[in-house]
């Protein structure tokens, strides 16, 4: 038999980096995001002998192993090691070999939560395996741990729960590692405009996010006023985001993603910079409304909103910059897995 598993990147529309503690924790936090028809892959296909076999066939790597009941996190594929570490070490696992493959639609580092979506992609291969008894929200706060505690990744808590719900969903998030996931029941008129209008497009950079985040986190410590007071506009812009979906007021859009924009820029250096300003001002002019850098920032991919019929002239500006645009349909499930 072969275990299979797929989970959604998303598209992060308001609020981000009010998931990040310890603002979450002390402030609170809230996100709007919703999952595209971009994926994580992952499989496992137990062998006749004793070897573990850990593959990333995105980025052909691979590592082979004696079993074992751990394996060693040494900053090569470790988001695989690190969940079979867990599971082995939580619910134990048959001291047979397997071979662990994985794919990501988009690569590391490109800001649509492909390191924790590929999480929870693992994770629902080894209790699609097991047959593990996790609901939804067992099954992304054990990605979360993975990440945050095991394997001291820095970063918030959205995607996670974004992979394992899927849809559009708004997300609140609290100390002690509450999390409440809202999904939001939109009217199909409304999502098929917003998919229409929002125009994804890749930078050809990536980029390392968590420096990004150790700043945006020592900036709460410090109690860095401007920092935090842009984190309280970003959380209420998800609020604002949320209300101008739910009762079809798109035309909002744009300015609601252009005023988080310019919240973003306030939380730490290097969230944006010449090239994305560049392409940001760009796509203005060519009639884009509003947009925002996807993820942490720094690079990877960036949204636009262009009502109207602008996106084909945004779309032929971007395309003038060398990056690439992705087409894409907002996604209605979230985690999937399946035995062959």
């Amino acid at each position: 038999m072969i275990y299979r598993s797929k989970a959604p990147l998303r598209i992060g529309l308001a609020g981000g980096g009010t998931d990040v503690s310890p603002y979450s924790d002390e402030y609170g936090g809230a996100i709007l995001n919703a999952t595209v028809s971009l994926s994580a892959y992952a499989s496992i296909e137990p062998l006749q002998e004793k070897t573990i076999i850990v593959e990333a066939l995105d980025r052909k790597e691979s590592e082979r192993f004696d079993w074992a009941p751990s394996l060693p996190i040494n900053g090569h594929l470790d988001l695989l090691k690190g969940v079979y570490n867990r599971i082995n070490s939580m619910y134990g696992l048959p001291s047979t070999g397997f071979r662990l493959s994985t794919f990501v639609d988009a690569p590391a580092g490109s800001g649509l939560g492909t390191s924790s979506t590929l999480v929870v992609a693992i994770l629902g291969a080894f209790v699609e395996m097991l047959k593990l008894p996790l609901g939804d929200y067992d099954i992304a706060h054990l990605a979360y741990s993975i990440e945050r505690e095991d394997l001291q990744l820095a970063g918030g808590k959205q995607d996670q729960y974004a992979a394992t719900f899927g849809g559009v969903n708004f997300m609140e998030f609290y100390g002690d590692d509450k999390v409440i996931v809202n999904p939001l029941r939109i009217r199909p008129e409304y999502l098929h405009e917003l998919g229409n209008n929002l125009v994804l497009y890749f930078t050809a950079t990536s980029r390392e996010s968590a420096h990004i985040i150790k700043e945006q986190v020592k900036n709460v410590n410090n109690k860095d006023e401007k920092s935090i007071e842009a984190m309280h506009q970003l959380k209420e812009q998800a609020r604002m985001m949320k209300e101008a979906l739910l009762k079809g007021r798109l035309h909002e859009i744009g300015e609601i993603l252009d005023f988080g924009f310019e919240q973003k820029r306030r939380m730490a250096h290097n969230i944006s910079n010449d090239k994305i300003e560049l392409i940001y001002n760009a796509a203005k002019k060519a009639g884009a409304t509003g947009g925002k850098i996807s993820g942490a920032g720094g690079g990877g991919f960036m949204i636009f909103y262009c009502p109207n019929n602008t996106r084909y002239a945004v779309i032929e500006t971007l395309n003038s910059f060398g990056g690439e645009i992705r087409d894409y349909s907002f996604t209605k499930y979230g985690l999937t897995t399946w035995t062959i």
